[in-house]
């Protein structure tokens, strides 16, 4: 089962969060597909792969703030919206332990924005809504799968939980077609939070510094592509237009691999032929220290599949860092 491009020709999308990693390459997808497409916009960041590559060009821009609930109304009517892609977040875990209240905002209170303007309005016909496996919080079963208890604990994780836990209580009390997303660590072209492990890695070896590990180099995580993140998130949607009974469902989309930020840094490294060896900082604090996801259920309901390996993630998004950077 793939993507319909039939399906989405003149279909009237709604991206929040539309200039961020996985919204700039979701709204390329869907605009390669000819969606109608509509972007809600609160910053502009003319660097982000969205505003570079000139598709931001090809959509309808809306500026503000995902937790303005009359504007978020006001798009899903007066667009008359059909599908919503909510990625709209505040999504970095060091800024969420500074700075709590602004992330509690951004990801819970602007995912019930979303969801009461869904259920006010008469054209919705799916939205889906993303949370992260970041919502699961420590816990000792792994893989994790969609039935495990959301026992995030610090101020990012709980916010994520809460918007999955929101998504879902709309699906079951107002019948909403609403389904949501636990997605692994994204990566790709696009990235510019140089804190992140992946952009900074690839930054420092090109200037040819030594890449900054915060951790001890030990933690675990289950890296996604951002391509496949896209495409997931199309075929999910699309799924949901026919099949009710995926209303509420949550789903895991992930490589199920289990890769150490060391082992990370160190792969990056050898596809780009550095001899640097990375300066492992040890100081982060309130991140989880081994998470990995089973992917078994996208595998068996949307009879999905990874489009690309780590290997090939790594190389594209090597790619387009050197282009950006150089």
């Amino acid at each position: 089962m793939g993507i319909d491009r039939d399906f989405w020709r003149d279909r009237p999308v709604l991206i929040t969060g539309a200039t961020g990693l996985l919204g700039s390459w979701l709204t390329r997808r869907l605009i390669e597909a000819r969606a109608d497409v509509v972007c809600l916009v609160r910053d502009w960041v003319p660097r982000s792969e969205l505003v570079r590559s000139h598709f931001l060009d090809s959509v309808n821009v809306v500026r503000g703030d995902i937790r303005d609930r009359d504007l978020v109304e006001r798009v899903v009517g007066e667009y008359e919206v059909n599908t919503i892609m909510h990625l709209a977040a505040q999504a970095i875990v060091g800024i969420a332990n500074r700075n709590p209240l602004s992330t509690f905002e951004s990801n819970i209170q602007g995912t019930w924005n979303v969801l009461e303007a869904c259920r006010r309005a008469t054209t919705v016909r799916a939205v889906v809504v993303a949370s992260s496996d970041k919502a699961y919080g420590d816990q000792p079963d792994l893989p994790y799968t969609e039935d495990a208890r959301l026992e995030g604990r610090h101020p990012y994780d709980v916010s994520k939980a809460c918007a999955d836990l929101i998504a879902h209580s709309y699906a079951k009390t107002f019948n909403l077609p609403v389904a949501i997303t636990r997605c692994g660590n994204f990566y790709g072209g696009g990235d510019l939070n140089w804190n992140r492990i992946v952009p900074g890695t690839i930054r420092s070896a090109v200037r040819g510094e030594r890449p900054v590990i915060r951790s001890d180099g030990q933690y675990i995580r289950d890296y996604f592509y951002v391509e496949d993140g896209a495409a997931a998130y199309m075929l999910l949607a699309q799924e949901l237009h026919d099949r009710p009974q995926l209303r509420g469902m949550a789903f895991n989309f992930s490589n199920e691999l289990q890769i150490t930020v060391l082992e990370l840094v160190r792969r990056i490294l050898y596809s780009m032929d550095s001899a640097l060896q990375p300066d492992i900082r040890n100081e982060a604090s309130n991140e989880i220290h081994h998470q990995y996801l089973s992917a078994a259920r996208a595998r068996m309901e949307l009879c999905w599949q990874p489009l690309f390996t780590l290997e090939q993630g790594l190389e594209r998004t090597i790619a387009w860092y050197r282009e950006f950077l150089t």
